[in-house]
């Protein structure tokens, strides 16, 4: 296991972490009061990665510490402190700490921070690794091509939404530490999926997102399968099946999979599924999707085997933390990310589409403000949402029917043909806004 400095200037935290570290599996290298000390023991015990509280005595505080240490030895450092304003952010940032985390924390937090950041340095070696092995075939004479080692992580701490463009277009990894982050994003997936066709496969140990896709479901245009413990040796026979009618040749008749393992004891089987879809993958097979994964009970080496083969990988830590990227070759056309500010700002100010996009299949106005802060992280009152509501129920473009004590929202023939033009009006609007010039732009060059 990894063996961990504990830089902190309080001796009861420096105990906490190292009794939550040592239960963990983890090894606790040493422990450090001041910024003199983390760099001096940093240097004699060489640890795998330190975590360091950032206001401590003396004149080397955590951050300046971090600094020397990051430079000469080259050891991920992780922050733990109380402060989380803008200006200590900004500080911590420039010595591009691989995690930050705001006390109090809790232990899960610790251990998805730890392990995100050992694989994020390990990837970071074999990337330099690789690149001193392409400069050394070089020809002489000749510059190979470069392999950048280093990714953008220091400006995660100010991104707070990351935009998928299309999930269901490659195999990409989801590992996840709060099971309720998982859900959104999986409903918006699919939900944008199944409007574009095809075959749509769900398997899942625990979920609650069948009850919003029971048409589709009754359709069969989702198939669904609990795994129940014991069980998940079935699934690569049954993806087998599913997979054996599918043509290279048309790639419109693809399988598009969600697989969710929040029970990873059965570690084994999941490579061999996720194994499994690679080979079909590289046969020519049209599988896309999300292999999804709960990381609680993972460690980096699991988290290397899992990502083998797969170059688009996430990471989300918990609910207020963002997605992060875990290998360096993460393609960024696949994804945006913008500041949090910009993303609540447009849909505050654009509420019309955002709540015309929700209103395709029944729906009360509670689950559209619940639906708008999963997606969006935005809150909006629920009398902003009702008033519109209501506005379009004057106009008969919707009814009103009891399910239960909740009271949904249906569109009628004529409201579904408004919401269609309206949505279409708003996504011509936009694309004049922006205009055309970056297409043409980039067709010049």
């Amino acid at each position: 296991m990894a063996k961990i400095l504990v830089v902190d200037d309080e001796a009861i935290i420096s105990m906490q972490l190292s009794e939550v570290l040592e239960t963990m599996g983890y090894t606790v290298a040493g422990l450090a009061a001041t910024g003199e000390d983390a760099v001096e023991k940093a240097r004699q015990l060489l640890p795998d990665l330190i975590l360091m509280d950032i206001v401590m005595p003396k004149k080397i505080n955590g951050i300046e510490a971090a600094r020397i240490i990051i430079s000469e030895l080259d050891i991920p450092v992780v922050f733990v402190t109380s402060y989380a304003d803008d200006a200590i952010i900004e500080k911590a940032k420039q010595v591009r700490p691989y995690g930050y985390i705001v006390k109090p924390f809790n232990e899960l937090e610790i251990k998805a921070a730890i392990e995100v950041a050992l694989f994020r340095k390990a990837a970071e070696r074999e990337l330099s690794k690789l690149a001193e092995e392409a400069r050394a075939k070089a020809p002489a004479g000749t510059v190979p091509g470069t392999v950048e080692p280093e990714t953008e992580y220091i400006g995660q701490p100010e991104v707070q939404m990351v935009l998928l463009k299309d999930i269901f277009s490659d195999i990409i990894l989801f590992l996840y530490l709060d099971p309720s982050a998982k859900e959104p994003l999986f409903k918006t997936a699919l939900e944008a999926g199944l409007k574009k066709g095809g075959r749509y496969f769900f398997a899942y140990h625990q979920s609650s997102l069948n009850k919003f896709f029971l048409q589709e479901i009754q359709k069969k245009e989702l198939f669904t399968r609990r795994i129940k413990k014991g069980e998940l040796f079935f699934l690569p026979r049954i993806l087998e099946k599913c997979t054996a009618t599918l043509s290279p040749a048309d790639p419109s008749a693809s399988l598009n999979i969600l697989f969710d393992f929040s029970d990873t004891e059965e570690f084994a089987d999941i490579i061999a599924v996720k194994n499994l879809i690679r080979a079909k993958r590289e046969a020519g097979v049209p599988i896309t999707g999300i292999i999804a994964l709960n990381i609680v009970d993972l460690d980096h080496s699991h988290i290397r085997l899992l990502s083998e083969g797969i170059t688009k990988i996430i990471i989300s830590t918990g609910k207020d933390t963002n997605l992060s990227f875990a290998q360096p070759t993460f393609p960024t056309e696949s994804l945006t990310v913008v500041p949090q500010a910009t993303v609540e700002d447009v849909v505050k100010k654009l509420l019309e589409p955002v709540i015309l996009s929700m209103l395709e299949k029944p729906i009360s106005g509670y689950d559209i403000v619940h639906e708008i802060h999963n997606r969006y992280k935005v809150l909006i009152s629920q009398a902003r949402i009702y008033m519109f509501l209501y506005d379009l129920e004057a106009k008969g473009y919707l009814e009103i029917k009891m399910s239960g004590k909740s009271k949904l929202y249906y569109p009628t023939e004529t409201g579904k043909k408004y919401i269609r033009q309206q949505l279409n009006d708003f996504k011509v609007v936009f694309q004049l806004i922006l205009g055309d010039g970056a297409g043409e732009s980039k067709k010049k060059e």
